[in-house]
């Protein structure tokens, strides 16, 4: 597949911006998978937008704040041609092992102060909690968000990794424009409940890790050895010895599929997502995260990709045969409180 350019857009939430059908996750840009080239990673974010990517995510948690300072530049080169998402709520420290989740309206405040300075921007497109601590009560942290909106910091409101209860609840008090949670062929928890409240309430689905970080790609065989010094999927369950070759034996049905299609694996993972969402009457917006211009202009041309029934078919066993969890510690995921 060569075509190069989204030629479809879909609206966040009800009233939201319209964007492209698939977006870019620039987490990995700064931190997580190895070492990065600036230079290739600046032009990478430059050929998304010509090739019709509208929506960049980060967050504050991202490089301890670095990948938001990376952004800005480019955010204020193209400020009004692009939706600009990030996120508070994961807690870190010069401690790199330090790892907590505040949801305090008072952190809140503070935070998006941060973050509008690290981004040189006067307001955020798109504001997520990105995680949620139920010692706070979901009511005050979405209504310190609101108050943000009502201030003309923030334009929409978003959250990550809520349980459908979570979001309905949240919804109450504000309108809820984009949930972000873990989406793929290989992690299917949110089909559970989120998915379903997302549809029933408008609200734009943004699948994170649409290609299992990496593992739909193909590219893996044993990703504990394969993986170099700084990548995190070294610590990840299903990168993992035995998990990984069993999850590795699990994508024969892909590159087959892909293979039929003249696509590549990862086009067949990114098309499974658009399709799957449409089963659900949702709106959906992947965000796959990559820093090379190659692999971008590779993804955005699965969003021409059509699977058949027949395909779908095939694909719809393998979330539930993959082996190892998704983090080693769930306990800031939806999953936890399903």
């Amino acid at each position: 597949m060569t075509d190069d350019r989204i030629i479809a857009t879909v609206e966040l939430g009800a009233g939201g911006p319209q964007v492209g059908v698939q977006g870019l996750g620039c987490m990995g840009m700064s931190e997580f998978y190895g070492a990065t080239d600036e230079a290739a990673a600046r032009d990478t974010l430059d050929a998304a937008l010509e090739a019709g990517v509208t929506l960049f995510d980060t967050a504050d948690a991202y490089g301890r704040g670095a990948n938001e300072e990376f952004l800005a530049p480019f955010v204020g080169a193209h400020r009004d041609e692009i939706t600009l998402a990030t996120k508070f709520a994961l807690v870190r420290t010069d401690d790199p092992e330090y790892r907590a989740v505040s949801n305090d309206p008072a952190y809140i405040r503070t935070a998006v102060e941060a973050s509008l300075r690290r981004l040189s921007t006067d307001v955020i497109d798109l504001y997520y909690m990105h995680r949620r601590d139920p010692a706070v009560p979901l009511a005050e942290s979405v209504g310190a968000m609101a108050e943000l909106v009502r201030q003309g910091k923030v334009r929409h409101l978003g959250l990550s990794e809520v349980t459908g209860a979570e979001l309905r609840e949240a919804y109450a008090v504000h309108p809820i424009a984009a949930l972000q949670s873990e989406w793929s062929l290989f992690s299917r928890d949110v089909e559970k409940s989120a998915v379903g409240a997302a549809a029933e309430l408008g609200v734009t689905f943004v699948p994170y890790s649409p290609l299992g970080r990496g593992f739909l790609t193909g590219a893996f065989s044993d990703a504990g050895k394969e993986l170099g010094e700084g990548d995190f999927r070294k610590y990840q369950p299903r990168f993992t010895g035995d998990n990984a070759r069993t999850n590795a034996a699990l994508l024969a049905p892909v590159r087959e599929i892909a293979a039929a299609h003249g696509a590549t694996p990862a086009q067949v993972a990114l098309a499974w997502v658009q399709q799957r969402a449409r089963v659900h009457h949702l709106p959906v917006v992947p965000i796959p995260g990559t820093r090379k211009r190659s692999r971008l202009l590779e993804n955005v041309a699965a969003t021409r990709l059509v699977l058949s029934a027949d395909d779908l078919d095939r694909l719809e066993p393998i979330a539930g045969r993959v082996a190892g969890d998704r983090y080693p510690d769930m306990s800031s995921t939806a999953t936890a409180r399903e």
